[in-house]
């Protein structure tokens, strides 16, 4: 009894009058900084919101005097509206197969686990949905805006690019933290009669990390096979076959390429990063509340509870500062500053968010206690320290990204300078930058996760994934900031906007290709610390005291886990294939009326093979990542089910981060080409270009499908995992093998 009022009172300060006694001001307080931040978040979204769409697309008639003007805004508003409507009908298509597969694995989730869990796994679906929804919208708002105001100068186009893409930023970090935050209160509203088991509580609550990630795996995936298929389709049917300009309004995939834009880099990379912020913040509040069951100190302290949850918050506040303080620091002038302005975003908000990290760690967390059952003796700059290297981790981690992947460096010229010969040595180049690209991101993760370990045990790594997404609401912004301006290209071209906007436009994007590059690398190194994170947390909910290379269960199982990624892209890329196929197979049936009749191109009919294609080739892929864990782990037992997610964590974040960089890479050879970074005979239409091109085509499904979804393999089959950590557990047999082997050898 006594051991059941002591788990009320550590997470019931709100409804427990008893229990706040002298602690009750600051119970309040930490729940009004949980709180406040996600609020002032989203009412400076909405601000942001407002300023994007009161922008007037009128021509600037006070400063322009452009003939065909009225005709040119006419068509800016047609294109852009036909691009909110193709990607809104994706998304509304998507989130149908996302709908059933809720209802379904809500089912299966019910009857192995709890009604807790089911409902946070609802919560986090629906919270996800929500923030890919309201990320969409401002993209496909924002896009012909900027368009309009590059007409004006850089400045004004790249002022409404990353005010939208701000406002994706801090609205999906803020509706994510209070989603979490009122599930957490509800459940304990709905529990208090019974008395809360905490451990089991925050173990049900992860549920709420698996219904982020699931719904990631739809958008990374269905969102990525769609980008790349119309990408690729569009590219090879309009460049190598036409010889037409990227956004060539008589293309008839261009309109699709630019909804692929939205729903690959916007809904997709919302969806991943929301995800990772959910399921770090669930496995560190699963680790801590195991800690408080057993340590003095950390019971009855509601603040230490809330600590991860705090820092997120802080994060808001951070970037909110950052917004305002960016300008004076870097401002946007001409060309070459816009590209500072972006990496200045970054820089700003890791410098403000670690002292942020630093005194709510000293503010929240006691003295000194005990984690893992007295394992490990940790204090609070213990867990300030983990926090700081996974920050500074993320940082360094982006630009070692940038520099194998911008042409600004030696890398990518490198590659290109071998496209003068041949696509097949461009190709190999750019193979061997990817895994090069390798070894530093992975020193960094492994520096933090050693470090972090050695202080505070899977809690502090836990912590250091925390840390690597303090900065998330600037992440996502910058990374929102490269689709809004790559469809204000597409705009600008297709509506037949002077020359010089298109080149402004091309300024803003070819810094946004940048960004992205920094982004993915970031994505995939907080997705490998947050599915170690979720590993330690699994094994604590099913038990699992070790994992010993030499059982052969976990041996066989860390064959299988390191096969999944590659598995997984294998059938990502192929579905790229096959879809680009068929959208090809449409854009030349469609040329030779459009090129020598002047019929107009059927966009809406690339639009939905490019829908129907990516929807139906997705299913295949998500079914792996999250039946494997089951098989595994209800199958064959938990000793079995660890060494699938060690084997699956490994592999996928080498192969997640040379796919990405090779990709990139490979694209901005071409766009280096393209500059005349070769000199002018190797422009558009040399053989150069040409070779430039091949691996540029090569490179999409890398970089932008099979290898940001692997963040998915390492995540989901980890979240799947803890939340069905019970089960599993019950599933086994005493030493950790299948439940059904002690019967056979009987």
């Amino acid at each position: 009894q006594g051991r059941v009022r002591a788990r009320v009172i550590l997470f019931d300060p709100p409804f427990v009058a008893a229990a706040k006694m002298s602690t009750g001001d600051t119970n309040d307080l930490v729940d009004a900084f949980i709180v406040i931040p996600p609020v002032l978040g989203l009412l400076y979204s909405a601000y942001q919101w407002l300023y994007v769409t009161e922008v007037k697309i009128n021509g600037h008639p006070d400063l322009l005097k452009t003939e065909g003007t009225e005709q040119i805004l006419e068509d800016m508003v047609k294109i852009s509206g036909t691009i909110s409507d193709g990607a809104m009908s994706f998304l509304f298509a998507e989130y149908t197969y996302m709908a059933v597969y809720i209802v379904l694995f809500g089912i299966i989730l019910r009857v192995f686990t709890d009604t807790l869990s089911t409902v946070a796994f609802v919560v986090g679906s629906i919270t996800s949905i929500l923030a890919g929804w309201i990320g969409m919208r401002i993209a496909v708002i924002s896009n012909v805006r900027v368009a309009h105001e590059c007409w004006k100068d850089l400045k004004s186009g790249y002022d409404v690019a990353i005010r939208g893409g701000s406002v994706m930023g801090l609205s999906l970090v803020s509706i994510g933290i209070l989603a979490l935050y009122f599930l957490i209160m509800g459940g304990l509203a709905v529990m208090k009669p019974e008395g809360v088991d905490v451990k089991h509580f925050y173990e049900a609550i992860a549920g709420y990390g698996l219904g982020g990630s699931s719904i990631a795996l739809f958008g990374r995936v269905g969102g990525g096979i769609y980008t790349k298929a119309a990408d690729v389709g569009a590219d090879l049917s309009g460049k190598n076959d036409y010889g037409l300009e990227e956004d060539d309004y008589r293309n008839p995939g261009c309109i699709a390429d630019n909804v692929g834009d939205n729903v690959g880099d916007i809904a997709g990379m919302g969806a991943d990063l929301f995800g990772s912020f959910a399921e770090s913040t669930c496995a560190a509040l699963v680790l801590i509340s195991a800690a408080a069951v057993d340590d003095d100190v950390l019971r009855g302290s509601w603040k230490a509870q809330m600590y991860p949850i705090l820092l997120s918050s802080a994060g808001i506040l951070v970037g909110i500062l950052t917004l305002l303080m960016v300008n004076l620091f870097y401002p946007v002038k001409e060309a070459p500053s816009v590209e500072k302005a972006l990496k200045g975003v970054l820089v700003i908000s890791t410098i403000l968010m670690s002292p942020a990290a630093v005194g709510i760690s000293k503010l929240c967390l006691p003295a000194e206690f005990d984690l893992e059952g007295g394992d490990y003796h940790a204090k609070w700059h213990y867990c300030a320290t983990s926090v700081l290297l996974g920050l500074w981790s993320g940082l360094i981690i982006g630009f070692v990204t940038e520099y194998y992947t911008s042409h600004s460096y030696e890398p990518v010229r490198e590659i290109a300078e071998t496209q003068k010969q041949s696509a097949a040595t461009g190709i190999i180049y750019g193979l061997a930058l990817g895994y090069l690209s390798c070894i530093v991101p992975v020193i960094c993760l492994a520096i933090t996760i050693l470090i972090s370990h050695m202080l505070a045990g899977m809690f502090g790594v836990a912590l250091g994934a925390l840390g690597m997404l303090g900065t998330m609401t600037m992440g996502l912004t910058i990374d929102a900031y490269g689709p809004i301006s790559d469809n204000a290209g597409g705009i600008a071209e297709m509506s037949g906007l002077p020359e010089g906007v298109r080149g402004l436009t091309d300024c803003l994007d070819a810094a946004g290709n940048t960004t992205a590059a920094i982004g993915k690398g970031f994505a995939i190194g907080s997705a490998a610390l947050v599915s170690l994170a979720l590993f330690g947390a699994f094994c604590t909910r099913a038990q699992v005291d070790e994992v010993n290379i030499k059982d052969p269960w976990v041996f066989s199982g860390v064959l299988l886990g390191a096969m999944m990624p590659y598995a997984f892209a294998a059938w990502t890329m192929k579905s790229v294939g096959m879809a680009a196929n068929d959208l090809l197979k449409e854009c030349l049936r469609q040329f030779p009326t459009i090129i020598n009749d002047g019929a107009k191109p059927d966009y809406d009919k690339c639009i939905r093979i490019a829908t129907e294609a990516s929807l139906r080739e997705m299913i295949a892929p998500g079914a792996l990542v999250i039946f494997s864990p089951l098989v595994a782990g209800l199958g064959f037992g938990k000793n079995a089910c660890a060494g699938l997610l060690t084997g699956a964590m490994v592999s996928s974040v080498q192969l997640a981060i040379s796919m990405s960089n090779s990709g990139g890479a490979w694209d901005n050879s071409k766009k280096y080409i393209s500059a005349g970074g070769l000199g002018r005979e190797f422009i558009k239409g040399s053989e150069a270009h040409k070779n430039s091109v091949t691996g540029d085509t090569v490179g999409d499904p890398l970089k932008d499908t099979s290898g940001p979804a692997l963040n998915i393999v390492m995540k989901l089959t980890a979240i799947i995992s803890l939340v069905f950590g019970t089960a599993i557990a019950k599933y086994s047999d005493s030493d950790g093998g299948p439940f059904w082997l002690k019967s056979l050898e009987g």
